[in-house]
């Protein structure tokens, strides 16, 4: 499939920051997804889950507690981007396959892998950086989630559900900006992180709703395919799993009613997607997906409310 050089994908944000820049660097910026914020607002939202339910704001003060999460955000950045460069690597061929990603720039030969790993690198040194910013246990932790990254791209060759991977992956933040502050009561970090781990699945199903004939012709897996006509009722699943497990978290530092009632705007926003997302309609998919960028937020806010109390 030929694809012109100046084509932006579908699915880009911020369109004018792209196409201003020269051919070159907006390739590039495509290739890391710098066009597509909601990406690592959606890798950051659960590390920052992590500081804040951990009582970040309490031990380290505001200052602290924002140049933590300040550094874990360009990390957010940084390795999303690094992320999406391996995995266009590892896809060239099955992207160049698929309507809506034969544009990007490693599938439509404008960057030749050699180049694509370079700039892998750079970020990866960008990530490096940030990894020293935080104590060795969470140094430790953040490095364990490699062997889940290097894997991802490949799950949807052997599995019909790779979002459940995804999930492990995208989510892994919230260990890691959890134990950047404390290393006890593990026991709500681990109902933190599988609500986040559903979190993810729910939401990247609903963005996986935009390529399902085209992963079926391609013949790889994924849960929009798998859930089939049960798509809605799949997210909703996932979405009220992720919830009672942030609930649980919630209950486990602070057993108050009163507690939980942080949670429910968060909740309430789940349920909405749920309840508008059109299946077959891509362009309403795109925007539930998008709309879990304020998802974040607002759990965020209920962590703080409940690590700050």
């Amino acid at each position: 499939m030929s694809v012109g050089p100046a084509e932006i994908v579908p699915d880009t944000q911020h369109r004018g920051i792209v196409a201003a820049l020269p051919q070159p660097l907006r390739d590039y910026a495509q290739l890391a997804r710098f066009d597509r914020p909601i990406g690592w607002w959606l890798l950051f939202w659960p590390c920052a889950w992590g500081v804040l339910l951990a009582g970040g704001v309490l031990d380290l003060g505001w200052k602290g507690a924002g140049a933590l999460l300040g550094w874990l955000l360009l990390g957010s950045i940084a390795m999303r981007g690094a992320g999406c460069v391996y995995n266009d690597i590892v896809d060239a061929d099955i992207d160049a396959r698929v309507a809506r990603t034969a544009a990007r720039p490693v599938a439509s030969g404008r960057v030749r892998k050699r180049a694509a790993w370079i700039w892998l690198v750079v970020l990866c040194l960008i990530g490096l950086v940030v990894l020293l910013q935080l104590r060795l246990e969470a140094q430790l932790v953040a490095l364990g989630s490699l062997a889940l990254v290097a894997a991802y791209p490949f799950m949807k060759r052997i599995t019909g559900f790779p979002q459940a991977w995804l999930g492990l992956v995208f989510t892994w933040g919230a260990p890691v900006g959890w134990v950047a502050l404390r290393s006890d009561r593990l026991d709500a970090l681990a109902a933190l992180y599988a609500g986040s781990v559903l979190w993810c699945i729910g939401y990247d199903t609903i963005y996986a709703c935009q390529d399902r004939e085209d992963d079926a012709m391609v013949g790889i897996g994924s849960s929009a395919l798998t859930l089939g006509h049960h798509l809605k009722a799949g997210v909703a699943a996932f979405y009220a799993g992720a919830a009672a497990l942030w609930g649980v978290a919630v209950w486990l530092l602070r057993p108050d009613w009163l507690a939980l009632v942080a949670l429910l705007p968060a909740a309430l926003q789940l349920g909405w997607q749920v309840l508008t997302l059109e299946d077959g309609d891509a362009d309403n998919a795109l925007a539930r997906f998008r709309s879990n960028r304020f998802t974040g937020l607002l759990v965020a806010a209920a962590c703080w409310v409940v690590g700050n109390a």
